[in-house]
């Protein structure tokens, strides 16, 4: 069943196609029979009636003069049903599984980059620190209990960090630092872990210090896999952004998030104040 959001963003695709055919100066019927078309095909798709084929959308380009544009719009359409996914629906059978479904993304990317105003990235977290985090995910909206099955999951994915074949780059907020999750144990043991994964030579780390006169606002969690393809994580659920335009639009946003974070020893001072704010 196609959601709300699918809904608007095949709306948004046929209002672009005939936006680009007006501009041509070719009528319906023209572009049509450029296409080998039936006469009905261009009103349907630009009714948002029937979505294009990618097929479709490439040969009604190339018949506006329009070529350049197709590579947008086919991953428009593509993100279509696949662009908003609800937590609910990807943890409907347990944790696990939703740990799992994420592996072979990481995998094929070589430029990872996060930007996490709250809870630290997965791939820095310390197994407590993960068990936390899950287990309030757990008790707000999994019915299933394989939180343990879980963790284990992520801290399997961890070891992608030992590829230095990619690099990662993570910004993270200062209180983000600061909000104790799971105790002060658990604190500990995550602030001192995070020290030792930037010290990797494939990692970096940047922290954004509090009360800093930024010129980035704040922004939703989001993940950039190469610039392929950029996660973003809501409340219900998480959006899943192909359209080269709009994935462009994080890698700006990362950079400018990462011109207002410090580094190296900076940050490092920053993590042992919060270790040592613990008592």
């Amino acid at each position: 069943m196609r959601t709300s959001r699918s809904s608007s963003v095949q709306q948004a695709l046929a209002e672009r196609l005939k936006e680009i055919r007006k501009d041509s100066g070719l009528t319906g019927p023209a572009l049509a029979l450029a296409c080998g078309w039936s006469k009905s095909k261009c009103s349907r798709i630009e009714n948002a009636i029937t979505a294009p084929s990618e097929q479709a959308i490439r040969d009604w380009c190339r018949a506006c003069g329009a070529g350049d544009q197709a590579a947008d719009l086919v991953a428009s359409l593509r993100s279509v049903e696949t662009m908003f996914t609800e937590w609910r629906r990807l943890e409907q059978s347990g944790l696990k599984r939703a740990q799992e479904m994420v592996l072979p993304l990481y995998e094929r990317t070589t430029r990872f980059r996060a930007y996490t105003p709250g809870i630290l990235h997965g791939l820095l977290q310390t197994r407590d620190y993960t068990r936390s985090v899950l287990q309030a995910t757990q008790r707000r909206r999994v019915a299933v209990d394989d939180v343990e099955e879980a963790v284990h999951v992520r801290m399997e994915r961890q070891e992608i960090l030992r590829d230095h074949g990619k690099t990662f780059a993570f910004i993270i907020e200062e209180a983000s630092l600061h909000h104790g999750l799971g105790g002060t144990e658990v604190a500990a043991g995550q602030l001192t872990h995070l020290i030792a994964v930037a010290s990797l030579a494939n990692v970096s780390l940047g922290i954004i210090p509090r009360g800093y006169l930024r010129h980035s606002m704040h922004v939703e969690a989001f993940s950039l896999y190469d610039s392929a393809q950029a996660n973003i994580e809501l409340v219900s659920g998480y959006l899943q952004i192909t359209q080269p335009s709009e994935v462009a639009m994080y890698v700006s946003r990362f950079a400018e998030l990462s011109a207002d974070a410090v580094n190296g020893a900076a940050a490092r001072t920053l993590i042992t104040e919060a270790i040592d704010s613990l008592g």
